[in-house]
């Protein structure tokens, strides 16, 4: 096919954020420093992000025939680059604005690098059209996370971490790579539309069905959905916290906008049998997510739970699949990462790479409101959030999703629903209690702060900010979901 301006004007967010990881290459290449290299991938990125209106307007959506560069693949480009650039944010106040500060025994540029690269796979995953696509865009997602999980690779459970996660992962890339074949020796072409065509006139055949069910199983452990999530919670609570949020926002956004484009424009269901395994996945996945968190006394850990429960209050959503199903997804995925962002900032900014292993343990949140208040605030909003508590963002997502199971009377994935929503009331408001108890002795203690760790409380202070505004007003957000919503149908 011929290129034109337009098709490189519709490609420009990729194109810019593929220039920004040559850059920031060439730049660790020249001279590494530390805050050059944040500078350069933040600036790289929010250029992408502010060229995406641009990009809507080019009139060109099927660039190629792998990617469709709809309203839908650049809603959820944009949300992708917001959580990295926030992950980025607080990577920087992380890993401290001193180059070597307190005896960093490995490189920090990097880091920057691998996000950016991460990023710029899960924008070619929400583009996809073509299980080519599809499996490139995982693959440049997943392989850079491998080393951001194990980066503070002298931590044990860092390493330990990163190699679970790496062999897990190969895993289900090879479950879904066996799928895809399976698919394509059935059908006889790798993109969405033309499988759904070649499958809709026929009842799905065993060859069809496995090659589905292998796809899914490899899906559902990006997603970690029961019962394809054991890897999560250790993982979570292994890596670094701006990687754990980065892999609970970004990596999971991406997947799941690829399994609902690829549900919606190729439906291998014929008799209602995959919609029969995703309720069970679903059920399995909100219950045992929940269930599982009853009793951590681990906040990376219990958040690492919460996420199963979340993604499983989306594939209500998912197998609903009318117009307003799509509608909800988009409305729940920017609540749920704005949640998840506030909650792993407050780790973020509570831990530091040097002292050996992150502030995860809800002990040593005891009392914060005595010691850091701002930060206290924010993991106050952040809970209730997460809880669907009304007047925050959470509550409109999830008031989204019931509604679009009581359209398609989805009654036990509801029920569901609203026993896992009980469950989950109790534990994050254990964490709230934990936050404001008293003990004997107490003083207020603001830790000392530099240059990024500043930055990094502006930003979640906009966090909390932006999630009341949303409960309490969101229609904006309503709009933006809806144009996404009408392009993936």
């Amino acid at each position: 096919m011929e290129l034109t301006q337009q098709h490189f004007i519709a490609l420009l967010p990729l194109l810019l954020a593929s220039a920004t990881l040559v850059t920031v290459m060439l730049a660790i290449a020249w001279r590494r420093s530390h805050g050059l290299s944040f500078v350069l991938s933040a600036i790289g990125l929010t250029a992408a992000l502010l060229s995406i209106p641009m990009a809507r307007e080019s009139g060109v959506a099927g660039v190629t025939s792998l990617l469709l560069l709809d309203d839908f693949a650049y809603f959820h480009s944009a949300l992708i680059l917001v959580s990295t650039l926030a992950c980025m944010t607080l990577a920087h106040a992380y890993l401290g604005e001193k180059p070597g500060a307190d005896g960093f025994p490995g490189n920090r540029e990097e880091l920057y690098l691998l996000l950016t690269l991460s990023a710029t796979g899960g924008m070619v995953l929400v583009s996809a059209q073509h299980l080519a696509a599809l499996f490139i865009g995982l693959e440049l997602l997943s392989v850079p996370v491998y080393g951001l999980v194990a980066y503070a690779f002298f931590s044990r459970r860092s390493l330990e971490a990163g190699i679970k996660y790496m062999v897990l992962s190969a895993a289900g890339s090879a479950f879904l790579l066996f799928g895809m074949a399976l698919l394509y020796a059935e059908s006889g072409t790798l993109a969405f539309t033309g499988i759904g065509a070649s499958l809709a006139t026929h009842l799905p055949s065993p060859l069809v069905q496995t090659g589905v069910v292998m796809m899914l199983i490899g899906l559902a452990f990006k997603l970690s959905l029961v019962p394809f999530h054991l890897w999560t919670p250790d993982v979570y609570e292994g890596a670094p916290a701006p990687v754990s949020a980065f892999l609970a926002t970004a990596s999971k956004v991406a997947v799941f906008a690829v399994l609902l484009r690829l549900y919606l424009m190729s439906p291998a269901t014929g008799d209602g049998w995959l919609t029969d395994a995703l309720t069970v996945i679903a059920i399995a996945s909100i219950l045992g997510g929940n269930l599982l968190a009853l009793n951590q006394s681990n906040l990376k850990r219990l958040l690492g739970y919460s996420s199963i429960a979340h993604f499983g209050y989306l594939l209500v959503a998912l197998i609903a699949s009318n117009g307003f199903a799509v509608e909800a997804v988009g409305v729940y995925l920017v609540t749920y990462v704005l949640t998840s962002l506030g909650a792993f900032g407050v780790v973020t900014l509570m831990s530091s790479p040097y002292k050996g292993r992150d502030a995860d343990a809800l002990y040593e949140y005891r009392g914060l409101f005595w010691r850091r208040p701002y930060l206290t605030a924010v993991l106050t909003v952040m809970m209730l959030s997460l809880a669907g508590i009304p007047l925050t963002a959470g509550f409109i997502g999830k008031f989204y999703i019931i509604t679009t199971g009581v359209e398609s009377q989805l009654w036990w994935l509801l029920g569901a629903l609203i026993i896992g929503s009980a469950i989950g009331l109790y534990y994050y408001l254990r964490v709230m209690v934990t936050l404001y108890l008293v003990e004997p002795g107490i003083r207020r203690h603001d830790a000392p702060q530099d240059w990024g760790q500043r930055a990094g409380g502006i930003m979640l202070m906009a966090i909390v900010v932006l999630a009341l505004f949303l409960g309490v007003y969101p229609q904006p957000l309503l709009e933006l979901a809806q144009q996404a919503g009408f392009a993936a149908l």
